[in-house]
Parts: structure tokens; C-alpha cells; sequence
């Protein structure tokens, strides 16, 4: 394949080729781009020199833009910030004032309307759905509360949701071809995605385990191997080259982290878990205000959010679950939905077993919130020709998206209040 047709390719995989998907996409970019331009030029919040962290519900806006983050979580964001920093700071002719604030919130807007796009593509190239489902279950989607805030947060997750959802499609279509995954875009992947955050590098080789004969040719197991170890190579040696090969920091660092983000007893587990982890990314709690400082004097007020005081919310993530676990259990032997239910299963592990961060594992949605409506999409499949089933699950899922609708516009007003008070 020449070169001029795989660019046209990868072109046509990221951008919208039909006005189903050219709808999708510009309906959300115009949705998020109003409220980011409305945030952006009134308040702050998206960036203040002085605010480094924990401006609203933990994420680090000025800390990433500037330095990529911490590199033991984060090692090779350095690089790709600096270009986001670099480019928003030239279009706002070198100032950090409103248009720097809007360049950055568009930029996210972007990457998170691109991500929903790749969602969209999936549903109706990879499970075949009709448009109809698939645009309820990308509104579904996009009135989460993960997308709503990554699309004017300059953060790592936004970019990783785009890279995770984009690397999904396109190894679905891989695997649906019974192609293998090549060797320059397994490495582009692992760089991209675990550079941006590291655990997800494992993610990366979850579809190739399912590639065709596998473990029945040594050739391709070999071939396989290689791929990987390629991939793992090229990224630890950027990795250790952003330290300087001083890699006894890794350790020293991560230990530090997993100590301060995984030791908080003030909530019970079950409720971090069912509040945090599995609702806090798409269906809002209510907010607390604590007090915060940059550790130079700086004093400032930072929102989070708090655990939900209502019964309707847990009812609300536990059909949600219902159907997502209905969906692997129907489609136990699809290797796609394994793929996706074990990209899954990584983040519980991290976050639910492990405890890292799970006091503040809402903002983690980025890692797999796009989870939900791909495996609510392969669950409509099931019963494509049940129609009473069909109609059933359309109808929940409407139900859902109209209360999640409502509770999340109300506590976006709650947000816009606090920035009223302490951002304007």
C-alpha cells in the first residue's frame, strides 16, 4: 500500500467521511465549543497562573499545560504539551489571558468531539447498528459528566480518551479483517498512549492477543512477540531518555504516589467505588468546597465532588451495569467485546482493588468511560431481531439519558455559581 493511501486512510479513520458522522461531529463541537468559549472568556478556572492543581475536582489544568505532569504517571506528556502550550500561546500572541484560556479549551473540545466520532464509527461500521441507535447511545454518551469537562480541560485524559477510542476503532477493524496490527502503529500507539499515561500501555496489546491464530503458528506468535517487545523497547528508552536515565526515580516516585493517592479512610470503599468510580464519571454527585493553597501563599477555594446523598443515582449506575455486564455475558465469545471488557477490567483493578486514586477516580473517566455505550451498542446487537427486547432496552436507555440530563445542567449550574463566586 502506498504511502499517499495509508495518509488518506488514517485520514479518513479520525475525520467524519459521511454527513451522518460530519452531524455528529460539528453537533458536538458546537455543544462543547459554547461552553468552553462561555468559561474560557468569563472565569479563570481553565487557567490561572497562580492555581496549580485542584481548581475543580482535582485536575491539574496549569501543572499539565505547563510541565505534562508528573513523569512517573505521565512520562512522555512533556513533549505533547509543550507543542499545546506552544501553539496556545501563539495564538494568543504570547499572553496567558482569555484567548490562551479559549485556545486551550477549544483544543479539548476538539479532541473530545473527535472522540465521540470514533464511538459513533464504531457503532455503525464495527457493530453495524442503525443510525438511530447509534445517536442515542453517542447522546447517551456525550451528556456524561467525563466528557462534559474534559471538552474545556487541558488535561492528559482528554487527549488519552481521543487516543484510547481512535486505537479501539482501529483495532476492531484489525480484528474484524482478521488482519494483524502492524508494528509502526502497535509502537505509535504504545508511545502515544502510554506516554500519555503508562498503565494504559497495557491496553495497547490487549487486541493482539486476539489476532487470528495466534497461539497456533509460531511464525505469527513470534511475529507477534517481536511487535510487543519493539513497542516496549522504543518506549522505555524515551522514557528513560526524559529522566536521564536516572531510573531509580521511577520507583522512588511511584511509591510516593501509590502512598499519598491510595490512603483515604474518611469514605467507605463501597461508596467510593459506586460514587466515584463507576458515577462520578457520568453522572454527577453534589460538590463540596474546600479550601486550597499553591504552597507559595496563595490561597484559593477548589470544588470536588462528594459521594451521592440520593438512592436515585445508585439505581440509576446499577442498571447502567446491568446492562454493561448483560452485554459480556451475552457476547462472552466476541473477541471484540473481551477486548474492550478487559481494557475494562484494568482500570477496577487499578482503582477499585489496588485503591490508586480512588477517592478521585471520577477524573479517570478518560481511561474508559467510552467503555459504556460500546458495550450498550454490542448489547443492542444481541437482539437486533428481538424487537420487544429491543424496544425495551431504547427505552431504559431513554429514560437514563433524560434524568442524566437533567442532574448533570443542574449541577453544571451549581459549577457555573462557584465560578461566579471565585473565578469571574
Amino acid at each position: 500500500m502506498s504511502f499517499k493511501l495509508k495518509l488518506y486512510n488514517f485520514f479518513k479513520l479520525i475525520f467524519p467521511v459521511t454527513y451522518s458522522e460530519l452531524g455528529v461531529f460539528t453537533f458536538f463541537v458546537l455543544l462543547y465549543g459554547v461552553l468552553g468559549w462561555y468559561i474560557a472568556l468569563d472565569y479563570r478556572i481553565i487557567y490561572d497562573s497562580k492555581i496549580p492543581w485542584d481548581a475543580y475536582f482535582s485536575f491539574d489544568n496549569r501543572s499539565i499545560v505547563m510541565t505534562g505532569g508528573s513523569f512517573e504517571r505521565h512520562p512522555l506528556a512533556y513533549y505533547f504539551f509543550n507543542w499545546i502550550r506552544e501553539l496556545a500561546l501563539y495564538i494568543s500572541d504570547g499572553k496567558t489571558n482569555a484567548v490562551f484560556r479559549l485556545a486551550l479549551a477549544w483544543f479539548s473540545n476538539l479532541a473530545v468531539s473527535l472522540s465521540i466520532l470514533q464511538i459513533f464509527k464504531y457503532l455503525k461500521n464495527i457493530i453495524r447498528l442503525p443510525n438511530s441507535i447509534s445517536l442515542l447511545l453517542v447522546l447517551f454518551f456525550g451528556f456524561f459528566s467525563t466528557p462534559i469537562l474534559l471538552s474545556f480541560t487541558p488535561e492528559n485524559f482528554t487527549y488519552t480518551l481521543f487516543l484510547l477510542t481512535l486505537y479501539n476503532h482501529y483495532s476492531a477493524i484489525k480484528l474484524k479483517k482478521e488482519e494483524k496490527t502492524p508494528a509502526l502503529a502497535l509502537t505509535l500507539a504504545g508511545i502515544t498512549i502510554g506516554g500519555l499515561t503508562i498503565t494504559n500501555i497495557v491496553k495497547v496489546f490487549i487486541p493482539v492477543a486476539f489476532e487470528k491464530n495466534l497461539f497456533k503458528s509460531w511464525k505469527k506468535f513470534g511475529n507477534t512477540v517481536f511487535r510487543v517487545i519493539l513497542t516496549c523497547i522504543c518506549f522505555i528508552l524515551l522514557y528513560l531518555n526524559r529522566i536521564n536515565f536516572k531510573y531509580q526515580h521511577i520507583f522512588d516516585q511511584t511509591n510516593k504516589q501509590y502512598e499519598k493517592f491510595s490512603n483515604v479512610k474518611s469514605i467507605p470503599t463501597w461508596d467510593m467505588i459506586a460514587s466515584f468510580f463507576f458515577g462520578g464519571n457520568i453522572l454527577f454527585p453534589g460538590f463540596i468546597i474546600r479550601d486550597k493553597h499553591n504552597m507559595k501563599g496563595f490561597e484559593y477555594k477548589g470544588l470536588f465532588m462528594d459521594v451521592y446523598t440520593s438512592w436515585i443515582p445508585y439505581i440509576f449506575i446499577s442498571i447502567l451495569l446491568l446492562f454493561i455486564f448483560w452485554s459480556y455475558f451475552k457476547n462472552f465469545n466476541n473477541k471484540l467485546v473481551q477486548v474492550l471488557m478487559i481494557s475494562f477490567f484494568i482500570d477496577i483493578i487499578i482503582h477499585c482493588i489496588m485503591k490508586f486514586g480512588l477517592h478521585t477516580s471520577y477524573i479517570y473517566g478518560g481511561h474508559f468511560v467510552f467503555v459504556y455505550p460500546l458495550l450498550l451498542g454490542w448489547l443492542f446487537y444481541t437482539y437486533r431481531m428481538a424487537p420487544k427486547t429491543l424496544s425495551f432496552l431504547t427505552v431504559i436507555i431513554g429514560i437514563l439519558l433524560l434524568y442524566m440530563s437533567i442532574n448533570n445542567y443542574y449541577r453544571m449550574t451549581e459549577f457555573f455559581h462557584f465560578m461566579n463566586q471565585y473565578y469571574q
